[in-house]
């Protein structure tokens, strides 16, 4: 016959898998307490869903409206604060509904700058950019025109298609 040490008790081991199964419980109980914080960062969210349409609207009536995760949120708020004076343009049509939803919208899909960062005006100066793209070379200047080249879907706002080239790249 088996012999338990005093550590090794029946009790003990009752005592072990009762904490475990409280453990995993409590986890549970955390991750679904949690899941309602995560709907509201998730972009199908519909409270995005306005602010993402007018983003597109407004942005892609002249170019191509890039992610919210290329430009850090300093960047995107300087650009929304004066929409008549974007890039040595005015955007026609902005009124501060318009600006509301789309602040909303990319101010949570985008980033903070790091401290002393400056703030980048060009996709091709940002920092986020270049980590969304990391194995990538480019040989001509970074514009939101050449996006196309590398993302098919550009068109319907979908940049995580890629050309077969770089669909199974290393």
């Amino acid at each position: 016959m088996v012999k338990f040490s005093r550590w090794f008790s029946p009790l003990s081991l009752i005592v072990v898998l009762a904490i475990a199964l409280w453990s995993i419980s409590v986890g549970w109980e955390i991750t679904q307490a949690l899941e309602p914080i995560a709907q509201l960062t998730n972009e199908d969210n519909p409270r995005f869903e306005a602010g993402r349409s007018m983003y597109i609207e407004t942005c892609g009536s002249c170019h191509i409206p890039i992610p919210p995760e290329v430009l850090p949120i300093e960047t995107w708020k300087k650009l929304l604060e004066k929409p008549n004076d974007h890039y040595g343009t005015s955007v026609p049509n902005v009124i501060r509904l318009s600006q509301l939803l789309i602040w909303d919208y990319v101010k949570t899909f985008s980033r903070p700058l790091s401290t002393d960062e400056p703030k980048p005006f060009y996709v091709g100066q940002s920092r986020y950019f270049k980590a969304l793209h990391p194995r990538v070379k480019f040989t001509e200047p970074i514009t939101n025109k050449n996006c196309i080249v590398c993302h098919p879907g550009v068109k319907d706002f979908d940049f995580r298609s890629l050309t077969p080239e770089w669909e199974n790249s290393p």
